[in-house]
């Protein structure tokens, strides 16, 4: 690891780049709610193909991602509908209905505390607000009352994280280099390894310590107490 970020440290970034799902909101309880979803639609239509297309979809995306697969998307489609026995077309949907659309209702609920306002601090500090994402995220910002100067999801380069194609473009469209970038994560194998390739400084949100990493518990950490007080609303 590194020397350990400090406070000091914030005046030589310019870009402040943040993974989605788990780092921004509360993965486990959206997951938990979902789940619930789906178990009373499965129960109530006796219908189990989106709780077997959704799970094979999970792990087949996973090994792509360790495989550094490229053009990810349409062999994670084609591969989970052979293993499924669905259609292509069918895959599609019942992703686009259960990974993409029904859990956008419940994100601000699961929003972290404290995001809000850091972003608002750091906008108003004059840095830049990157996305980072495996998953489309705009209409998941939008629904965390989120806004960000720049978007990339895995699909927009064809590369799932840890490749550091998604960070490296990032960079290049915000007209940053890798030591004013600074990615905050919550998966070391994921955002950890795509920022250490990247050659940026990388923090972990985790509340327990991560071997070779610098990880934050809250967003409460004093690590961000300069950006407080900013009006989220703003």
């Amino acid at each position: 690891m590194t020397a350990p970020f400090a406070d000091s440290d914030w005046a030589g970034i310019r870009l402040v780049t943040f993974d989605v799902d788990g780092t921004l909101y509360r993965q486990r309880s959206l997951r938990l709610k979902m789940a619930r979803d789906m178990l009373l639609q499965t129960v109530t239509k006796w219908n189990f193909e989106p709780i077997r297309v959704v799970g094979v979809y999970r792990r087949i995306r996973e090994r792509l991602a360790d495989e550094e697969v490229s053009d990810f998307d349409h062999v994670l489609i084609a591969e989970t509908a052979k293993a499924t026995s669905c259609s292509p077309d069918r895959v599609a949907a019942i992703v686009s209905e259960w990974i993409d659309e029904r859990p956008i209702p419940y994100l601000r609920g699961c929003l972290y505390a404290g995001v809000p306002q850091l972003f608002a601090g750091l906008r108003h500090c004059g840095k830049t607000i990157g996305i980072l994402s495996d998953y489309p995220a705009t209409t998941k910002l939008a629904a965390m009352g989120l806004t960000a100067d720049f978007v990339i999801a895995a699909c927009d380069v064809g590369m799932l994280k840890p490749h550091p194609k998604g960070l490296q473009s990032l960079m290049s469209a915000a007209g940053v280099e890798a030591h004013e970038t600074l990615l905050i994560g919550d998966r070391a194998e994921r955002d950890g390894r795509a920022g250490l390739r990247a050659g940026v400084r990388t923090l972990i949100r985790s509340s327990r310590p991560v071997d070779g990493y610098q990880t934050f518990a809250t967003f409460d950490d004093s690590l961000f107490a300069r950006f407080r007080g900013a009006d989220p609303n703003e």
